[in-house]
């Protein structure tokens, strides 16, 4: 499996305080199936992405761990004002692994009208823009078709591992649930931060979606898209959007 949203690198944001945490974190990795991580530190008011410090860390931990698990960096990309001046000026070390797919993250208290326009310049530069687990934001959870409008515009979507099992409770779980079903998700990761409560591992949510969804989107979802993503490929499996509102009607007809 690939993860491309984990915070496995020591001292940057909220995950791990020391190396040795993050050796711990690429053990739980290994031992799970997980081959190649993307380590994605947040890039926010609150942290300021430091490239050359990313690339430091990433080296170290990959020379301490070997050839048995892959880094790769990039960052979880926050919208704000400074942070999209500094993506117009120089976008690849923000991406990940360096190519040109991104992860976005939306701020929980608003997300203007203005936005759209933002993504759409953002993808007009050459990005593909990954929407990072909007089953745990509360308003693209209350507002499902804006994040639909934006799938439909050519981004794509990433959904919580933990999510698909509960760790995040039961909305976040079922509209993870709901919204692979309606071919709006593209990715499954970990957002690891830690061995405790979130922990870098995939498997318990590989076997739930293989379970409910069958093998191959279970492949798609863990495997193939992710890796596509870290190589700066085309995604293999793209699905078609289903009709998201008379889903829900049914939903609700009969539960």
């Amino acid at each position: 499996m690939v993860d491309l949203h984990c915070h496995i690198l020591p001292g940057l944001d909220d995950g791990p305080d020391r190396i040795e945490e993050s050796l711990e974190m690429a053990e739980t990795a290994i031992a799970d199936g997980i081959t190649h991580v993307v380590a994605t530190p947040h890039s926010s008011d609150s942290y300021w992405f430091d490239f050359a410090a990313v690339r430091r860390l990433r080296d170290e931990l990959q020379n301490r761990i070997g050839n048995r698990l892959k880094v790769a960096t990039g960052c979880d990309f926050h919208l704000n004002p400074e942070n999209l001046a500094a993506l117009r000026r120089e976008p690849r070390p923000y991406c990940l692994n360096q190519r040109d797919y991104l992860l976005v993250e939306f701020n929980e208290v608003s997300i203007p009208p203005a936005m759209d326009k933002t993504l759409h310049e953002m993808q007009l530069s050459g990005l593909r823009l990954i929407v990072t687990h909007p089953e745990r934001n509360a308003i693209l959870r209350s507002h499902p078709g804006r994040l639909r409008e934006w799938v439909r515009r050519g981004c794509f979507v990433q959904v919580t591992g933990g999510a698909l099992t509960g760790g995040f409770g039961m909305t976040a779980e079922q509209l993870a649930l709901e919204w692979i079903g309606q071919g709006m998700v593209h990715f499954v990761a970990s957002d690891a931060h830690n061995t405790r409560i979130r922990p870098l591992r995939l498997r318990p949510a590989y076997e739930r979606v293989a379970h409910q969804f069958g093998e191959e989107k279970a492949r798609a979802l863990f495997r193939e898209n992710p890796r596509a993503a870290f190589e700066g490929q085309d995604l293999p499996h793209v699905p078609e959007l289903g009709d998201g509102a008379a889903r829900r009607r049914r939903r609700f007809f009969f539960f």
